[in-house]
């Protein structure tokens, strides 16, 4: 009698994964799947389907939008008549001649004088013209989503960007300065660094200088012991630095997209090692990265192997006490999960939940979302599907996308025209230690989170059984960073919506990942905070006017809010990591984040 067939996840779920290799699969899906993978090579696994549906879609309302096209011509004329004028002006005056347009805010490239001086005034001013008429041509038409809008406008900056003047080394000033004043060295630099990059890169290996940050060595160095390791994680236990510590231990949960120690960096930017200087007892989770033969660990295993699993063994180690948990980026989205899950089975062991640029609703969640549609989706599948996970620098190429001017292009001039070689910072050198993400998790979590929304609306489904965020009712403290590509902080600020809790918002100053890493003493870093929960619903930006900005780190706020809600008086630090149950197994940071 022959086997009945087990279901697949498409008969539960809905989700179009398999536990599969191309052997369990139809010759006809295998067949498609193998050439979008093999597209996806070429494309760093972006969709040029999604790209021409949307293009399709402008197009056709366009055409059958006469209006628009007639105002896209007077715009055309206008823009030349303005364009026409400056050069009259700036014959006339001078580089003091006002401009016809002014760069957007955050555009840096034409700040300095030299821009200012002919021909280069006439050629960034040219550039900005047309990158503003692009923009009108691309938005306002009748028909077209808000989504394929937005794509459309995006990727118009992507390629405008790659003619800018500044990029180039006969239209940018300054570079031509520089080539005159060392008589064309700046370029002999620029090609050795250039060469440099494309040997490590297609090595891969580590940019140069990052082997000035070595985990264990200069950064991930705080003291400490792996307690547990299983197939998924390993727990550090820190040693504590101060002779009494709070009773109630705190469990940080990182994102796996990168490795952990964003979280302990060097010893003056370390937020574990500030942690254990005020006195708390700090666990971090380090995970593995994934390989090809970890192809089928979903999104529930992160939850019960990873936090699950961290929590058990604090138990173990320091029974009877309650645990303060913090989560950043994805860890902290998988953190809200757990916790909701806990609170829904009566499951009482956290005390707190702190979220550091972390979402729990994806329907803001900025541009990334270009890149979440169900034919991205599908395509990135079909890549992952191939090599059973997503490399990491295939997804720093499209976080790279989202700045381009500031990751990319500058980039290009500093390093290969001016032949200046950036000195690599700490934080540089952990975001080129890029991880993997398996094929299962990361297709769950682009479909049932980006694309479907179940956590916020109440689908998402855990050990069975749906998880509702409104079971959140421990305190809770949520930053957001207010330059955030990643995490936007109006997305980050709508758990308070969602979750009944006592809940503290803070906004930091900086970007998602720079914006975290805010020592104490580092200059300019600014913070709001404030709690957004009352009788009536605080929209953010009602929030942030009365929220006021005030100066320095906001890692002490966080500290002090932890000590205002840790039960009992201190205790004396433990002698060793660990209990007979949770022996140490080696030193922090352990393995798992030495794999590439």
């Amino acid at each position: 009698m022959a086997r009945p067939i087990p279901p697949t996840d498409d008969d539960h779920d809905g989700l179009p994964f398999d536990r599969d290799s191309a052997s369990l699969t139809a010759m006809p899906t295998v067949i498609d799947r193998a050439i979008r993978a093999s597209l996806a090579s070429f494309t760093g696994g972006l969709s040029p389907m999604a790209m021409a549906d949307a293009t399709f879609s402008w197009w056709i309302h366009l055409l059958a939008s006469p209006g628009k096209q007639m105002q896209l011509v007077r715009k055309a004329l206008r823009k030349a008549a303005r364009y026409q004028a400056y050069v009259a002006r700036s014959l006339r005056d001078g580089p003091g001649a006002e401009p016809a347009i002014e760069p957007l805010p955050q555009d840096r490239r034409f700040g300095d004088a030299a821009w200012r001086t002919p021909p280069f005034n006439y050629l960034h001013q040219a550039f900005l013209l047309q990158q503003q008429w692009w923009h009108n041509a691309y938005t306002g038409v009748r028909g077209v989503t808000p989504r394929h809008e937005q794509m459309l406008t995006f990727a118009a900056r992507q390629v405008l960007d790659v003619y800018a003047p500044s990029n180039g080394p006969l239209t940018n000033p300054l570079v031509l300065e520089r080539t005159v004043s060392e008589a064309g060295m700046n370029f002999v630099r620029g090609w050795q660094n250039w060469r440099e990059d494309v040997e490590r890169a297609s090595g891969g290996h580590r940019p140069v200088g990052a082997e000035r940050f070595l985990p264990g060595r200069d950064v991930a160095a705080t003291p400490g012991k792996v307690v547990l390791r299983n197939e998924l994680i390993e727990l550090i236990q820190y040693a504590p630095a101060t002779s009494t510590v709070h009773a109630e231990p705190v469990l940080v949960v990182p994102a796996w997209i990168m490795k952990y120690y964003i979280l302990d960096l060097s010893a003056h930017n370390s937020l574990v090692r500030y942690l254990v200087s005020r006195g708390h007892t700090v666990f971090m989770i380090s995970w593995k990265n994934p390989g090809e033969g970890d192809r089928d660990l979903g999104m529930d295993d992160y939850r019960r192997r990873g936090i699950g699993a961290a929590l058990d063994a604090i138990g173990g180690i320091v029974p009877g006490r309650r645990v303060h948990a913090a989560g950043y980026c994805l860890g902290g989205t998988m953190l809200a999960i757990a916790a909701a899950v806990m609170a829904r089975d009566g499951d009482d062991r956290l005390a707190s939940l702190s979220l550091f640029a972390a979402q729990v609703d994806f329907t803001e969640a900025g541009e990334l979302t270009l890149f979440i549609s169900e034919s991205q989706v599908a395509f990135l599948e079909d890549m992952m599907w191939a090599q059973g996970f997503l490399d990491g620098r295939q997804m720093a190429g499209a976080f790279q996308m989202l700045r381009s001017n500031d990751l990319v292009w500058s980039r290009h001039v500093h390093e290969y025209l001016m032949g200046e070689r950036a000195p690599l910072t700490d934080l540089m050198a952990w975001n080129a230690d890029a991880t993997r993400m398996p094929y299962r998790m990361h297709s769950e979590y682009l479909r049932r989170l980006f694309l479907r929304n179940d956590l916020a609306e109440g689908r998402y489904v855990a050990d069975g059984r749906p998880v509702a965020l409104s079971d959140l009712a421990l305190p809770m403290f949520v930053v957001g960073t207010g330059n955030d590509h990643v995490a936007p902080w109006r997305s980050v600020y709508k758990i308070h919506r969602d979750a009944p809790a006592d809940t503290t918002f803070l906004l930091a100053s900086g970007g998602h990942n720079a914006g975290i890493v805010s020592e104490p003493g580092h200059a300019g870093r600014t913070y709001r905070i404030g709690r957004p929960r009352g009788p009536r619903y605080v929209d953010p930006d009602t929030w942030f006017a009365a929220a006021a900005s005030r100066a320095g780190s906001w890692w002490a706020e966080w500290a002090d809010w932890l000590e205002r809600r840790s039960r009992g008086r201190r205790i004396t630090a433990p002698r060793s990591a660990g209990s007979a149950r949770h022996p140490p197994i080696a030193d922090a940071p352990g393995i798992y984040v030495l794999a590439d």
